[in-house]
């Protein structure tokens, strides 16, 4: 998997959901505190082991508001073309949902027979898409058990989120996108993200 398919990934899964969110809450100083806080695992993540091990594990903590705030003031280079107003909330025991307004035009008219049978006839255009599912990571790896998806709050099947993820997770690296059911590496040497309610803490 690529560095940026990773960090988008590990941006997500550090605590996703559909919550409530207060205007008041969002600032451009929680964001920077948010970006200065991944500057501190992504330096951490390129010390030497010895050094590493000198100083014991490291637990790094991002509230569900400073990753709402970096998501609304910071995050536009880091998000794919075609995705946008991303939210989060952590529910906590390694729950996790998102929301973000997603455009389905293009895979849409890639996928859509035109029978009736067919989800893709009926959807298209900017959408809301929301999932929900628990996060668990070990030992550097994790992986992500997807619960339910919806679009604009109607449920659909695994295998139409499947193509959503994959569509907009292409890269050259990884030019099938990423599988939802396959495990993936932490990077910048996480070994584990804890999900609590409202934060989730990086583990180094």
């Amino acid at each position: 998997m690529s560095s940026r398919a990773s960090l988008w990934i590990s941006l997500l899964v550090c605590g996703v959901g559909l919550g409530v969110l207060q205007a008041a809450a969002l600032s451009e100083q929680q964001a920077d505190s948010f970006s200065r806080k991944m500057a501190i695992v992504t330096q951490q993540g390129g010390e030497t082991s010895t050094k590493g091990a000198a100083q014991g594990l490291r637990r790094t903590s991002f509230s569900e508001a400073e990753l709402n705030s970096w998501f609304t003031y910071r995050s536009q280079e880091v998000l794919p073309p075609g995705v946008s107003e991303p939210r989060v909330t952590i529910v906590g025991d390694g729950k996790l949902k998102a929301a973000a307004t997603v455009d389905l035009e293009t895979i849409a008219k890639q996928r859509s027979s035109g029978g009736a049978l067919n989800p893709w006839t009926y959807l298209g255009g900017r959408l809301p898409v929301t999932v929900s599912g628990v996060l668990r990571t070990q030992d550097g790896m994790g992986r992500f058990d997807l619960e339910e998806a919806a679009v604009s709050g109607v449920p659909i099947p695994k295998s139409i989120m499947q193509e959503i993820v994959s569509y907009y997770s292409k890269t050259d690296e990884t030019p099938a996108g990423v599988r939802l059911d396959d495990g993936f590496k932490l990077p910048a040497k996480i070994k584990q993200i804890e999900v609590g309610q409202g934060q989730a803490v990086v583990v180094q």
